[in-house]
Parts: structure tokens; C-alpha cells; sequence
């Protein structure tokens, strides 16, 4: 710059130029560096969260899963997601019609009649003599049990819940419930957390001095959902919304579990926080993790040597009786997909099929190609509960239920007139006749 009489000229350099353009690009720097740590401080609870149990604060639900994983709709038609549910004319197997809707009990004195009408549905006792009868009628809340083999009832005596006394058995229709004594008039069989814990996916307690059945009924989540063995997904939900031009998603925790990348005794804790025993709790219900360790939640009960655990709910432990399982790596999803209804025997025993062949069966000699798909009926059979059992009318009805203690079973009944279903022909009864 330079001054001649009344003009002043301005020369600027590509030196100044430079620094100028220095300049801006430190401010932009140190405001980006700034812009950062804000949200570096922001996003830090996210980044540091882990998977949390899921409860009625932070479940976001199936349909927002399905929302984005379609292709796991399946999952909602399955025994575990229907495992308990809302009573409706769908969600109840049971009739209601006249001539189908009363149970009557070995006392003669005694019946109990389930009515549907437009206010709900319910179960009455009636008892004594006509006309001078007592009734006591409890409302349908909850239906507990995908059909299978069954369904019982629960019903809400303000924050108690209780398991109804008639229950809807496969094959034989309105029965006894199980823990209940035929012939009496009795509704206080209490729904304990731990029962809960596998026929939902989370409820509050409420603090109780007497009673271990009081829940707060808008916390309790029916049905096992996709968060019990994923882990709560809000703080997923939320991660997967965030435009990736304002975070990038690599910085932030997935914070869900996926149980195929688990290793084999932890995707195995999955499955036996339901399918070992009804187990002791150490810490309070629902508050399992998935990925992490069953035992510091739940304290599994150990049979004696001489006792194989009971076909009902033991699943695991007799998984890992199997010689199958002592000598591989397999676990639960190496034969199940829980995304799906599997019914399939046929379907179930080609998965032994990739590890044995057919000609390994010391059967095999005599009957060829035709045990292709009996694998599971052989050495899987279908065995009546012993735990799981109702008297009803001087009857004892036990469901029979698939065993997971996988061997050479050689001496199966041929029948089975004990449990609920039609009675079932051995498979190696029938290959020796």
C-alpha cells in the first residue's frame, strides 16, 4: 500500500492471500474440533451403553423390529411369541358353545361354566345343591399358552394375579388346571415372577410385605418378544435413526444383541433362562441380560444322578445329556430357528442328517432308505411329563412333550394311554414288529 498526493492504492499480495485463507481454516478447525466434542458429550451415554434388559421403560415393541427386519415376521406366529397373550374369540383354542362350555368336577356338586359374552370372557363355579347353589365368577385376563398342548387363564384381583382353576386341554377340552385339586371350588393359585418371566417379557412388582403375585398391570408385557432374547431396543431404535451425516453409526454402540455372534455357552443362557427348570432366582425377574451369564440370575436345579430331568421345561439340561451334544459344538439354533413355526419331524431330522447318515442306524440293515425322516420319533420321542399334570375326574392328564435327551431309546411302549393326546405308536415298535 502506497500514498501518492490524494490516491491511495492497495496492493494485495497472493501473500496475504494465504494467510487470510490460513486464518479461516484454523477458525473452521477449531469450531469443527468444538463441534465434535459437543457432541462427542451429547452421545456419550451411548456411547458407553450396553444391552439392557427390556421392561415396560424401554421396550420399543415387535412391530417396530419387524419395521425394519421383515423378513422375521414369521416370529410372530410362533409357540414363544403366543406364548401368552389378550383374551380374544383368536387367541382362545377353547369353546364357549353350549354343551362344550362346562366342566364338571368329580364332585358331583360341583361345575364350573365358561361364558362369552360382549363385556368379555369368563369361568363361574357353581356349588351345592339346586336351588340353593353358590357361584363365584372370575373374569379371562390373560391367556397363557400358545395351544399346543393347551392354555390356562389368569385373571387380576386388583394387582394379584392368579391362574384360573379350569384350563383348555388339547384333545380332551375344559379340564382341571394343573395345580389345582379336582372337585373344589378354589381360584388363589398365585402367578409367582418367575412364572411370568418365561410366558412374557417383563413386568414390575409390586413391593409386597405378603404375596409374591402383585405386578403392576400396565408394566406386564405379554408374550415373549423380540427384545427378551435381543435385549431392550430403544437405544438401537434410536441409533439406526440418527442421519448418518450428523453421526456416523460406527461411533455408537449397536447396543442389541444378535445371538448368532455369541459364543455357544452364552447363545445356550439364552435358551435356558426358560427351557431349564423353573430354577431359583438370585436376582429379580426380567432382569436378565441377554450375552451375559444365566447363573448370577438364575440358580438352575440339579438332579440327582439317578433322575433325568422331566421332559417339560428342561430342554437344555437334557440337551446336554445327549452324546450329540458332549461331542460337537452344536446348541439350540443348530437344529431351531425361533423365527419360525417348526413342526416338521421329517423337516427336524434331516438336520442329523449332517452329521450321521442313514447307514450309520443300526436299523438300517432291515429297513433301508425308509428311516430317512424318523430320526427325531427315534431318538427324540415323545414322552408324557411327570411335573406337568392335572387330575381330573379320577384321570391324571399329562401332556406329552418332545425329549431333548437325544440316545437309542430300545425299549419305548408301543402306547402311551397317559398323556393328553391320542396315543402315539412307538417308531421302533413299529420297525420290530
Amino acid at each position: 500500500m502506497y500514498q501518492s498526493g490524494d490516491v491511495e492504492v492497495i496492493i494485495q499480495t497472493p501473500y496475504l492471500s494465504v494467510v487470510n485463507l490460513r486464518r479461516v481454516a484454523t477458525i473452521t478447525a477449531i469450531a469443527l474440533v468444538l463441534l465434535i466434542g459437543v457432541a462427542v458429550v451429547a452421545l456419550r451415554p451411548a456411547l458407553r451403553s450396553r444391552p439392557e434388559a427390556v421392561g415396560a421403560s424401554n421396550a420399543v415393541g415387535d412391530a417396530k423390529c419387524l419395521s425394519c427386519h421383515r423378513e422375521k415376521a414369521s416370529f410372530e406366529e410362533t409357540a414363544h411369541r403366543l406364548t401368552s397373550r389378550l383374551p380374544t374369540r383368536r387367541n382362545i383354542d377353547a369353546s364357549f358353545a353350549s354343551g362344550q362350555n362346562v366342566y364338571q368336577t368329580a364332585n358331583p356338586y360341583v361345575h364350573f361354566r365358561m361364558d362369552s359374552t360382549r363385556s368379555g370372557f369368563y369361568q363361574t363355579a357353581v356349588s351345592g345343591r339346586p336351588p340353593d347353589t353358590l357361584t363365584r365368577t372370575e373374569r379371562i385376563d390373560i391367556v397363557a399358552g400358545s395351544g399346543r398342548k393347551g392354555q390356562s387363564f389368569l385373571y387380576w384381583h386388583g394387582d394379584e394375579l392368579y391362574q384360573l382353576p379350569v384350563s383348555w386341554w388339547r384333545g380332551f377340552g375344559w379340564q382341571n388346571s394343573p395345580g389345582y385339586r379336582d372337585g373344589n371350588v378354589n381360584f388363589s393359585r398365585p402367578i409367582l415372577p418367575r412364572c411370568l418371566e418365561c410366558h412374557s417379557s417383563g413386568a414390575q412388582s409390586v413391593p409386597a410385605l405378603t404375596g409374591d403375585n402383585r405386578y403392576h398391570a400396565n408394566t406386564l408385557i405379554l408374550g415373549v418378544t423380540c427384545e427378551t432374547c435381543h435385549g431392550s431396543g430403544k437405544a438401537h431404535v434410536r441409533r439406526e435413526s440418527w442421519p448418518m451425516s450428523a453421526v456416523p453409526r460406527a461411533l455408537v454402540a449397536a447396543n442389541i444383541v444378535n445371538p448368532a455372534r455369541l459364543p455357544r455357552a452364552r447363545k445356550i443362557d439364552g435358551c435356558a433362562l426358560c427351557h431349564s427348570g423353573p430354577g431359583t432366582l438370585r436376582t429379580a425377574a426380567f432382569s436378565y441380560v441377554p450375552g451375559q451369564p444365566l447363573g448370577p440370575h438364575l440358580a438352575v436345579q440339579t438332579m440327582p444322578p439317578n433322575q433325568a430331568p422331566d421332559v417339560h421345561g428342561n430342554q437344555v439340561e437334557l440337551l446336554e445329556l445327549s452324546k450329540c451334544f458332549r461331542s460337537s459344538q452344536m446348541t439350540c439354533s443348530t437344529c431351531h430357528d425361533v423365527h419360525q413355526t417348526q413342526r416338521d419331524v421329517a423337516a427336524l431330522s434331516g438336520r442329523c442328517l449332517t452329521c450321521h447318515t442313514p447307514q450309520s442306524c443300526g436299523l438300517f440293515p432291515q429297513h433301508g432308505n425308509a428311516l430317512v425322516g424318523r430320526c427325531i420319533d427315534c431318538h427324540m420321542p415323545l414322552q408324557p411329563s411327570q411335573i406337568l399334570v392335572a387330575t381330573a375326574n379320577g384321570r391324571q392328564l399329562r401332556p406329552e412333550v418332545r425329549t431333548h435327551w437325544i440316545k437309542v431309546y430300545r425299549d419305548l411302549p408301543a402306547t402311551n394311554s397317559a398323556s393328553t393326546s391320542t396315543s402315539v405308536s412307538s417308531p421302533l415298535a413299529h420297525y420290530r414288529r
